[in-house]
């Protein structure tokens, strides 16, 4: 007897025909999402999340390992919460000015700078004192930030001095040595005169993100300075800005700080 075998009804194109893809949705921790929307730090998120003060579409949530989509609606406190790109702004910080969002006893700020041009909630990555001008970097990248600053993560940073007095060459080879000060031990990076006919100006590289420390340095050694300038942070220069100038960093300078703060510890 002959085998019978059933025809095969099955449309031979759909036999070719793809399978559709699933649309890929991609996902955001809870506390990025609500840092990167400029109304607090990632850890003081992960408080509000705690205290039940976040809800992700009407609904309370407490797990502060919660991630969520596009299309979620996240309120705190009753008021939904929308996120923001991330921006990155350098500033050629004047004299004068307070690296603070706001100062109670109603001292300039640098957030003066950019009140009615910048909507998104930016603040500045660490500080530079009221009398030292420069690079000063600002953004509403959490991350990045707390990375940038946290003391143990050494950022380099390059600085312009200029002294009340001629440094002669045995001061400059102490800096590079390294002397002791109060809080321990410090040694520049590299150190060196401005010009070959101007001793009292000084360029000074370091890494250390201790407080106020090439003020401290050059006061160690009995100098008084006249004039701080950083030209330099993690690789971001004033590229010509003029005092109280600034400008949106370009692509490039953005790709390499989030590369170093990809390289730091996860603090």
């Amino acid at each position: 007897m002959k085998n019978y075998k059933k025809p095969d009804k099955t449309n031979n194109k759909s036999k070719n025909k793809k399978p559709v893809k699933k649309e890929k949705v991609e996902l955001i921790r809870l506390n990025k999402f609500i840092a990167n929307s400029g109304i607090c730090s990632r850890r003081q998120a992960d408080e509000h999340i705690k205290n039940g003060q976040i809800t992700v579409n009407n609904e309370l949530v407490t797990d502060l390992g919660t991630k969520i989509s596009s299309k979620d609606v996240v309120k705190y406190k009753g008021k939904v919460i929308k996120g923001q790109k991330n921006v990155y702004i350098v500033l050629n910080k004047p004299k004068d000015y307070i690296s603070t969002l706001e100062d109670p006893q109603g001292r300039k700020t640098v957030i003066e700078f950019f009140k009615d041009k910048v909507k998104e909630r930016i603040y500045p990555v660490g500080r530079l004192d009221r009398n030292t001008t420069g690079v000063l970097i600002f953004t509403n990248d959490g991350n990045l930030t707390r990375k940038l600053t946290h003391p143990e993560n050494q950022i380099p940073k390059i600085y312009n001095v200029t002294l009340n007095k001629i440094v002669p060459k045995s001061d400059i080879l102490r800096i590079a040595d390294g002397i002791e000060l109060d809080d321990g031990f410090i040694s520049a990076d590299s150190v060196y005169y401005y010009s070959e006919k101007d001793h009292k100006k000084i360029i000074v590289e370091i890494h250390s993100g201790r407080n106020r420390i090439v003020r401290r340095i050059f006061e160690h050694l009995g100098y008084e300075v006249k004039n701080l300038d950083r030209v330099n942070f993690a690789g971001v220069t004033k590229k010509d800005l003029l005092r109280g100038q600034w400008r949106y960093l370009e692509n490039k300078e953005i790709g390499f700080l989030i590369m170093l703060a990809g390289k730091l510890k996860n603090k």
